[in-house]
């Protein structure tokens, strides 16, 4: 069972409950966590308290590919973890060591260490949802996506959910100095969500979901690559447990995990690309590419 949000023909904003016969249901529930709530207040699941809420009612008429969806949760904040996977460990040497990737460096320490890198990557308002544009940043030449399993979490560290993130990142600035992370990765819509919340009781095994990440260019498929998430160096409930370690978690949190999916070297989004991060338990998450209006500058 998933969850969406979308805007009805009304115009108001619902949520949504997707089953895997593809049915949508509208749920009267205001928000993903308040459905979570009133499941753990009931004492039983968030999927039982689905299907009580759909019982005897009709789906709507539209399919998924009709609605306009919407980000499936307005997360308070966006954390993210890097250096999570072997590829990502490697594409980072690349771009600190010019390539010539001959020196031991701080990805290669964190990659090993007890302590998981974590840095906060958006807000609910830099995060977008399906078929909005990612943008790109004006003083980047190296742009790509980092296709990501993303863990939506409540206050205390509980996963109640998995969904699908886009961690759009720049490899120029990040190789260039460690220490410019933060620009490397936060700017507007430089995160993406969606387009559904697979209920965190319906995954059998977490660590078998099957990324595949597609990027086309004028109608051609330029980039394409796979990964799963056997592969990862850590658990996903240690990266958590470092994440809420001293630090006030709000509800609806989500955790991106890191990626495994690097385009080529020599590849960097353009305008006009189109993005399509699939899980096929979750769905596909799809984002146009555009070049924002620069900011004014400052003298």
């Amino acid at each position: 069972m998933r969850i969406i949000r979308f805007v009805n023909n009304h115009s108001a904003v619902v949520l949504g409950a997707l089953t895997d016969q593809g049915d949508i249901y509208s749920l009267p529930y205001s928000d993903f966590m308040e459905l979570v709530n009133q499941a753990e207040a009931a004492g039983v699941t968030a999927l039982k308290l689905v299907e009580n809420s759909i019982a005897g009612t009709e789906p709507i008429r539209e399919s998924l590919d009709e609605l306009e969806l919407l980000v499936p949760i307005v997360a308070p904040e966006v954390w993210a973890s890097g250096v999570t996977y072997e590829k990502s460990r490697d594409a980072r040497n690349y771009e600190t060591t010019n390539g010539k990737n001959d020196d031991q460096t701080c990805y290669d320490k964190v990659y090993d260490a007890e302590r998981p890198e974590l840095f906060l990557k958006s807000t609910a308002a830099r995060t977008i949802g399906p078929n909005t544009p990612v943008y790109l940043r004006n003083d980047s030449n190296w742009q790509i996506p980092e296709p990501e399993v993303g863990l939506v979490i409540t206050k205390g560290g509980r996963i109640v959910g998995y969904t699908i993130g886009n961690d759009m990142s720049c490899r120029d600035i990040e190789g260039e100095n460690p220490l410019y992370l933060p620009q490397a990765k936060v700017w507007k819509h430089s995160c993406a969500i969606g387009p559904a919340i697979r209920l965190a009781e319906t995954v059998e095994d977490p660590y078998n979901f099957q990324l595949t990440c597609r990027i086309f260019r004028d109608g051609q498929l330029v980039v394409e690559g796979t990964a799963n998430t056997a592969q990862l160096k850590r658990r996903f409930e240690e990266l958590v447990s470092f994440l809420i370690r001293d630090n006030e978690i709000f509800e609806g949190t989500v955790l991106l995990t890191g990626t495994s999916i690097v385009p080529p070297n020599e590849f960097t989004l353009k305008e006009n690309d189109h993005i399509e991060i699939e899980i096929s338990t979750i769905g596909v998450l799809a984002n146009p590419v555009k070049v924002q209006v620069p900011s004014e500058k400052v003298m």
